[in-house]
């Protein structure tokens, strides 16, 4: 083996790391511009200032042994766990949460922070234990490394956040070889949970063009007895298992857990998600329910995205942007702007940056022998890809709203900063796949 290559960066994900971050502010600096060419926004200044204080940060962490970061993950954990207390508490309240931990201009937001936390907590958890993934305790026992931040951060109320643990949480054991079984029933639930939440109010607001059945779920007498149904399906099947030992009965009785644990999921998030939170959902169901509010800003991301067709309407020429009709465009809405502008061949072009990440980050994990390597770069692409489906997603309306910002692209110190530790590990891991 030739040990020297060992200590090679891996130039293609330094690459396209470097490519996407000089694009994200080469568009926030066009977001900041009027339809007369004037500049009316310094944010591109401050992206550029976090870009290099994340690219210092990307080869301290990739120079640094991993495996310290592995003996340190717990201490990691509990600190970004408590800053995150600290924010319910302390937190500067930006659009509506309590996310952001700081004074003055200067601030942090300790949930993004706390995504690379838990990566590196339950790597090295799952690597110690990864024997017990095949059993229903093992796995609850990981869940719960996920759901305390995730519940604190719910807390905020950060939605949008508080939902890429969840990518995190499924590659990371999939991976570990949690069976798909397990997987399948939280995917099931959550997904399920959304709906029971938002259905009801949706009926109300279609009044007579939604089924009936949709505002019957907003009846607490109707939730009652369907809750009651659900755990009676599960419980008389699970009894009915451990008499008889028929395997549909443990069919029968996933079914019901499935069931009766969304309705209750739905009644938690009906009492803590806001209104306007709960809008964001109808609206991509139907953003012509409320066209000049909530809808606004995926109608005219979709018109932005459209009108840029194939070649695009040139670097600071997109109308959209530079009228200000996309609001929060050099954050949530960056996409639009670029897509607008560069058209689908710049749009293909970022996406197929995030592509090469995606890629090289799964190259990774098949050259190396070590666990920890290989659940932590599943849980960094997990939580890449999710962010990067969820809002190309939102900006062509085939996904819902959820504050979640592009990687590298949208404007902010805290999202870039991270980012770039997480590629820090990977060229960190890549560095040393022949040396563990």
């Amino acid at each position: 083996m030739n040990t020297g290559t060992s200590f090679r960066f891996d130039f293609s994900l330094l690459a396209a790391t470097i490519l996407l971050t000089g694009i994200g502010i080469a568009f926030i600096y066009s977001s900041g511009v009027t339809s007369t060419g004037e500049v009316y926004s310094t944010e591109y200044i401050k992206q550029i200032i976090w870009a290099l204080l994340g690219l210092i940060t990307l080869f301290t962490v990739s120079l640094v042994d991993y495996n310290r970061f592995k003996g340190w993950a717990l201490r990691i954990y509990l600190a970004n766990f408590i800053l995150l207390l600290l924010t319910l508490f302390f937190g500067k309240v930006v659009n509506g949460s309590k996310s952001w931990l700081g004074i003055w201009e200067l601030g942090i937001q300790p949930s993004e922070f706390m995504k690379v936390s838990t990566i590196l907590y339950l790597a090295s958890f799952l690597e110690r234990y990864s024997y017990r993934m095949l059993s229903w305790t093992g796995f609850f026992l990981s869940l719960g490394i996920v759901l305390l931040p995730m519940g604190l951060i719910l807390l905020q109320p950060d939605f949008g956040t508080a939902m890429v643990f969840i990518p995190i949480f499924f590659f990371m054991v999939f991976t570990a070889g949690a069976k798909l079984e397990y997987i399948l029933f939280f995917l099931s639930m959550g997904t399920l949970s959304i709906l029971f939440t938002i259905l009801p109010v949706y009926g109300t607001l279609l009044a007579k063009r939604a089924p009936t059945f949709f505002v019957r779920l907003g009846d607490p007498d109707i939730v009652t007895i369907l809750l009651a149904g659900f755990i009676g399906i599960a419980l008389l099947s699970f009894l009915g298992l451990w008499i008889t030992k028929r395997r549909y009965l443990y069919w029968s009785g996933y079914v019901g857990l499935v069931l009766s644990g969304s309705l209750i999921a739905s009644l938690v998030f009906r009492k803590f998600l806001k209104s306007y939170q709960l809008m964001r959902l109808m609206v991509f169901l139907n953003p012509t329910i409320d066209p000049k509010g909530a809808g606004w800003n995926i109608i005219q991301s979709i018109t932005a995205v459209g009108s840029g067709g194939f070649w695009g309407k040139g670097f600071l020429q997109g109308p959209h942007s530079h009228f200000r009709y996309i609001p929060q465009q050099s954050t949530d809405f960056i996409f639009s702007i670029i897509a607008e502008e560069l058209g689908f061949i710049g749009s293909a072009f970022v996406i197929l940056l995030f592509g090469v990440l995606l890629f090289r980050g799964l190259r990774i994990m098949g050259l190396t022998k070590d666990p920890f390597v290989r659940y932590a770069s599943s849980g960094i692409c997990g939580m890449i890809f999710f962010h990067v489906a969820i809002n190309i997603g939102m900006a062509m309306g085939i996904m819902p709203i959820t504050g979640i910002p592009l990687f590298f692209l949208s404007y902010g110190g805290s999202s870039l900063i991270t980012v770039m530790i997480c590629v820090g590990l990977l060229s960190n891991f890549y560095l040393r796949r022949y040396k563990y």
